[in-house]
């Protein structure tokens, strides 16, 4: 599945790259909660947040946004892990339906679900958007 990026996107994501030096494979531009979301190269972690986090705290500023940043894994566990990140997980079972539809089940405990699915499920809506951009996973159930 191919992603088409707005020219809000594109701009962001020149910008990121242009400041942090790392690559960025996704980007999610949510005005509702001024905050920007980037899926940077497995491996680009430490180059996007820059010791003591003073590079993304670089790119806050200058897109007066607040910013996520997601590390990428070829592997749709691990990249789920990373989206819902700083929720600890205690499983996730990526499964393909009949129907064709891959569906990964999370199971945490009640603290932990509710930082999975974070304010007015602003997090897990998020996590589903990109797991679906990135793996075509159609659907995450939290358990």
């Amino acid at each position: 599945m191919s992603i088409k990026f707005n020219s809000n996107e594109i701009r962001y994501i020149a910008l990121f790259e242009n400041m942090t030096g790392a690559m960025v494979k996704d980007c999610i531009i949510d005005e509702d909660n001024a905050k920007v979301t980037f899926v940077v190269k497995n491996g680009d972690m430490g180059l996007a947040i820059g010791k003591g986090g003073s590079t993304v705290n670089k790119v806050k500023r200058a897109v007066d946004k607040g910013v996520e940043i997601v590390e990428y894994s070829d592997d749709p566990t691990v990249f789920i892990k990373n989206l819902l990140s700083p929720a600890e997980l205690q499983s996730i079972k990526v499964t393909r339906k009949e129907s064709g539809d891959i569906v990964a089940t999370v199971t945490a405990d009640n603290t932990n679900k509710r930082i999975a699915i974070g304010k007015g499920g602003v997090n897990i809506e998020r996590a589903k958007l990109l797991a679906n951009r990135q793996h075509n996973i159609s659907n995450i159930i939290l358990k």
